[in-house]
């Protein structure tokens, strides 16, 4: 069973920076999908960020220039570097897996992953 803790939220003035973690833990296979989701109450679930076990990544566009999306394999932690944050970057993040590759835009959608972290919120004023 695979399970995932998110770490690193804060509250943070427009343009600072915050760094997310996600520990994962219970799987030992070699192909992956892991994301970085965001929810506002009231709204929906979105993608913010990708990467595979092969590292490719990829971001939603609000994201582009600002987050980057990393993997530490040894450590079996994913991370979420963000940078320049925004008052509209306010939400709950949630860290995502499941087993197998990240399969293009299926991949951008919540539903298509089976373990998800608690969440770590984000504040921006």
């Amino acid at each position: 069973h695979v399970q995932l803790v998110e770490s690193g939220g804060g509250s943070v003035q427009a343009g600072g920076s915050l760094t997310l973690s996600c520990a994962a833990s219970g799987y030992t296979g070699s192909s992956y999908c892991m994301g970085w989701f965001r929810q506002d109450p009231g709204k929906e679930r979105e993608v913010v960020a990708t990467i595979g076990n092969d590292d490719n990544t990829h971001y939603a566009d609000s994201a582009k220039g600002r987050f980057t999306i990393s993997q530490d394999i040894a450590k079996n932690t994913l991370y979420l570097q963000m940078n320049s944050l925004k008052p509209e970057d306010t939400a709950m993040y949630y860290c995502a897996f499941i087993r197998g590759s990240c399969r293009g835009t299926p991949s951008l959608w919540r539903g298509y992953y089976a373990y998800w972290g608690q969440g770590t919120q984000v504040t921006v004023s």
